[in-house]
């Protein structure tokens, strides 16, 4: 699901030149050593300029390899980001989805939504070596609650899997917790899942089938109605996640607080933030306090 309380914003528009302007996250300019390391703590080496350049070089590509001739118009292209950085919110990916969705205006190019995502996954992956999957390029693309189903006969066959969106008003309430001080690159997270899944790591691909059952069980969930059986396959989907891989205790430590509070809770993406569901206002108070004492913030969902 998208979570509107961020974003990110990409203008463009006709230039002389080609020209990329840089935004805050570029800072190159720093009053010591010491604010430079926590720099790079908080937010990486990566800014948006690379995610942006490599876009611009993967749309060009795919024009190219589809026969799509480009307007000789330069532009100049700014961007913008809300999104908490490195909290597992899919900040690189929103900058990429927005300056592709610029790029297909401004050349008047005609991209298929369902393709879209694997364009900005290959941005990634093969432009800037970033680990990472589908899930949340589907989702920013889509803009919407969406149910996905990565049917291997179909990816292989034809790119892409079931894509099916569903009314947000079927979620329960919802909550998110973050921490920026907890930030971690998303691709240190996932970076030996794909190895242990092509080495045929039993235990690996036990934990991908039950991932797909709680995604298909949590979308009929919804459809019928069943807030408690949904908040279940949360949890479950935790403790999968907990199962093969290595957990920052820290937050650990924000999943078990709100489970404490009677909340489901689990990662909302790689780290550093978790999403959940609760019962009432009186339990969201209570997170929120909660919560607030360990120095995070919570937010509803937009």
């Amino acid at each position: 699901m998208p979570v509107r309380n961020f974003a990110a914003s990409v203008v463009l528009y006709e230039w002389p030149e080609l020209e990329i302007i840089l935004a805050p996250q570029d800072r190159c300019s720093f009053n010591s050593i010491a604010e430079l390391c926590t720099d790079v703590r908080m937010h990486g080496y990566f800014g948006g300029l690379p995610l942006v350049k490599a876009t611009v070089r993967k749309f060009a590509d795919y024009c190219a390899k589809h026969e799509t001739k480009l307007h000789k118009r330069n532009f100049s292209l700014r961007y913008d980001s809300t999104i908490p950085r490195q909290v597992g919110m899919a900040g690189s990916s929103a900058i990429i989805t927005a300056t592709l969705r610029a790029l297909m205006q401004f050349y008047n190019v005609t991209i298929p939504r369902e393709t879209q995502p694997n364009l900005v996954l290959a941005v990634e992956r093969e432009e800037l070596g970033i680990a990472g999957g589908l899930q949340d390029r589907v989702c920013q693309v889509y803009e919407t609650l969406v149910y996905m189903n990565f049917d291997r006969a179909l990816i292989e066959s034809r790119g892409y899997g079931i894509y099916e969106p569903l009314d947000p008003a079927l979620l329960p309430p919802l909550f998110m917790a973050y921490d920026a001080s907890l930030s971690e690159p998303s691709g240190i997270v996932h970076s030996n899942i794909r190895q242990r899944w092509d080495a045929g790591e039993v235990k690996v691909h036990k934990a991908m089938e039950n991932l797909a059952s709680y995604a298909e069980q949590g979308a009929a969930a919804l459809k019928a109605g069943d807030h408690r059986r949904f908040s279940e396959l949360i949890d479950l989907n935790f403790e999968v996640r907990r199962g093969i891989l290595s957990l920052d205790p820290r937050h650990l430590a924000m999943v078990e607080l709100a489970r404490k509070h009677g909340a489901s809770a689990h990662y909302a993406g790689s780290g550093g933030s978790i999403i959940g569901a609760y019962c009432d206002e009186a339990m969201f108070a209570e997170i929120s306090r909660a919560f607030a004492a360990m120095g995070c913030r919570v937010i509803k969902p937009l």
